[in-house]
Order: C-alpha cells, then structure tokens, then sequence
C-alpha cells in the first residue's frame, strides 16, 4: 500500500519575522527623522541668511542713495517683501541708528519649529552673530 504524500508548503512570512521587520524600521525612524529635522532648520536657517544679505545690499544700495539707512517701513514701501518661504519661520525687524554715522541691525526671529534655532543678526558693519551659526 501506498501512501501519497500531500504537500503542506506555506507561503508567507511568519508573525516573528513581521516583527523584527517593524522594529528595524522603528530603529530606523528613530535615528533619521531627528537627522532630518535638523537637516530641514539648517536649510531654513541658511535661506534667512540669504535673506538677510539681501537686505544688507539693499541697505548699502539705499545708504549710497540717501546717506542713510532705510527702517522696514521704508524697505517695504520700495516694494521689498519677505519670500514665503522665509516669512513662514521668520520674522524681521530693523533698527536703524540715527547718529553721526548712519548704522543699522537687522534681526531675524525664529518661530514656529525654527524657534529652537534662535535669532539671528547683522550689523551695518558686517557684524554677524551668533557666530556659530554663520
């Protein structure tokens, strides 16, 4: 008599394997997502620096024309406006010096997720700080 040998193979993958699948994407998720946060307030931090040297041309351009130094309500009125993008994590003011020599500082202030990153600022003579983050 003969036995017939019925075939049991199985596809799929078992519950173990699942699981060790999900905790190394876990482990994963935890190293890169703050990399990437970080990642994202450099970009933002380095498109507000590029802001900001706009603006300073623009002061040296105004301080050329006018022998001073524009305030943010004179800016905007010239037409100039914060990009977007920018004016999502920043905010700007500008504090012009009315003395002898003409001087200005022009600070960005963080907010939103970029607020763990600090302000930043530039001086009419190219003074820019937190150095660090320069």
């Amino acid at each position: 008599m003969k036995i017939a040998r019925v075939s049991t193979s199985q596809y799929g993958f078992t519950l173990i394997e699942l699981m060790i699948t999900v905790a190394i994407v876990g482990i994963l998720a935890a190293v890169a997502y703050p990399a990437y946060t970080q990642y994202m307030i450099r970009a933002n931090r380095a498109a507000a620096q590029s802001e900001m040297m706009n603006i300073a041309n623009r002061q040296q351009q105004f301080l050329l024309a006018n022998r001073s130094y524009a305030s943010k309500e004179v800016l905007e009125a010239s037409g100039y406006a914060l990009p977007s993008d920018v004016g999502k994590k920043y905010s700007y003011s500008i504090a012009v010096g009315a003395g002898v020599v003409p001087a200005y500082t022009l600070t960005f202030t963080s907010s939103g997720a970029q607020a763990s990153d600090g302000n930043l600022t530039i001086n009419s003579e190219g003074v820019k700080t937190p150095a660090d983050k320069w």
